[in-house]
């Protein structure tokens, strides 16, 4: 029940260590800046791609945002490639909410929303594969991910030659709510 009430809107769900007032949110467009920010903080470190604020704000509903404070401290997107896969993209926690389980709430919300709309598979791009494998996911090829290629691969500065690890968890269908996938694409 928790990811169709997420995917409807706004809810609370149980608070990181350490956190206070710590709660998981969809995003709104209003959002866009302080996800935009993040980005770019982690883009520093090499280790996300750079994305356009106006993509941001454009795809606003298709984050997760973890609030504590007030302040947006993480964000994730759940981008769908195709009917059957989705992808867990722009994962970043602040410095300050790190080691927190922030992150894995966040992974662990689209897990829930990727499966409520009807997603098979969910995969991530990512240089550190031993986070997603603790949830469940699986180092696979990139050429097993053909809907990411085709997508976001082949216009990369970095195609051929990518540092990231492909990882990939199979879905069960949650039948507890229908969401249809129009409100993913967007």
């Amino acid at each position: 029940m928790r990811a169709a009430a997420a995917v409807a809107g706004a809810t609370t769900l149980p608070q990181a260590k350490g956190s206070e007032d710590g709660h998981l949110r969809s995003a709104t467009t209003d959002d866009a800046g302080a996800i935009y920010a993040l980005i770019l903080g982690r883009l520093a470190e090499g280790h996300l791609l750079p994305r356009a604020r106006e993509e941001i704000a454009s795809h606003a509903h298709r984050f997760v945002v973890a609030a504590r404070d007030d302040r947006v401290v993480a964000c994730a997107e759940l981008a769908p490639l195709s009917r059957e896969v989705s992808e867990v993209r722009s994962l970043v926690v602040s410095r300050d909410a790190r080691s927190l389980g922030v992150g894995r709430e966040i992974v662990d919300e689209l897990v829930d929303r990727a499966a409520t709309a009807g997603f098979e598979r969910l995969c991530a791009f990512t240089h550190a594969p031993s986070f997603f494998v603790q949830l469940g996911f699986s180092i696979v090829p990139h050429v097993w991910l053909p809907e990411k290629i085709v997508t976001d691969c082949h216009s990369c500065q970095h195609f051929r030659r990518c540092g990231q690890y492909a990882v990939v968890r199979e879905l069960r269908r949650v039948y507890q709510a229908f969401v249809p996938l129009a409100t993913l694409h967007g």
